[in-house]
């Protein structure tokens, strides 16, 4: 009985962990999304502008980092553009796995509770877009005019030297930032395996 209370306090620890991660994370990209196109406007509109560089890009530091809106039709590095509903499929099936790594893993990590946290955030903060639930339509100006946009909104804009990184969103970096603790997670869980069982062969042989 003592066990299954503890399993129980566990499992809500985590769980709460990973609701607080997706909460905060999922209203900052929408927030940001939403504030930032309606400060610098949709993409190109810079062009009709009276004064177009108020528009392009508004810089934090100078040629290094500033905003700047994009429309993402398709994935990572505009990679599957035109492929909305295959994407919006994909998106679906990996929120159907990470509800069942929730329900296995919340009680064992609070770091993957986390982890799952901000997968779940920037899965449906782009998913959202795609969704086209942003209310987003094409301007007169555009060949699209009048249509709804089914696409993911980018806003942040980083240079390397002269070649622009192509624009993201919170919703990105959540995703790279969780992979990236993955990943961590997983090469120190295996050095800890391999000094422990190392740690046992010694005391094994000494005995």
């Amino acid at each position: 009985m003592e066990s299954q209370r503890k399993l129980k306090g566990l499992f809500s620890l985590g769980f709460g962990i990973y609701l607080v991660i997706t909460l905060v994370g999922l209203t900052a990209d929408l927030f940001t999304k939403h504030w930032i196109f309606q400060t610098l406007g949709m993409p190109g509109e810079y062009k009709l502008a009276t004064e177009p560089a108020l528009h392009a890009v508004h810089w934090i530091v100078p040629d290094i980092f500033g905003f700047q809106t994009s429309l993402n039709p398709g994935a990572l590095f505009g990679l599957g553009a035109g492929m909305t509903t295959f994407l919006i499929t994909v998106s679906l099936i990996f929120l159907a796995g990470i509800a069942a790594c929730v329900a296995l893993w919340a009680w064992r990590s609070w770091l993957l509770s986390a982890i799952l946290g901000m997968f779940t955030a920037g899965i449906c903060g782009n998913l959202y877009d795609r969704l086209g639930w942003h209310g987003l339509i094409y301007p007169d100006w555009h060949p699209a005019a009048g249509q709804p946009i089914y696409a993911v909104r980018d806003w942040i804009l980083c240079m390397i030297g002269t070649f622009p990184w192509p624009n993201f969103n919170i919703a990105d970096a959540l995703l790279v930032c969780g992979v990236t603790m993955l990943l961590l997670h997983e090469l120190l869980r295996n050095e800890n395996r391999e000094q422990n069982g190392a740690l046992t062969e010694n005391l094994s042989a000494n005995d």
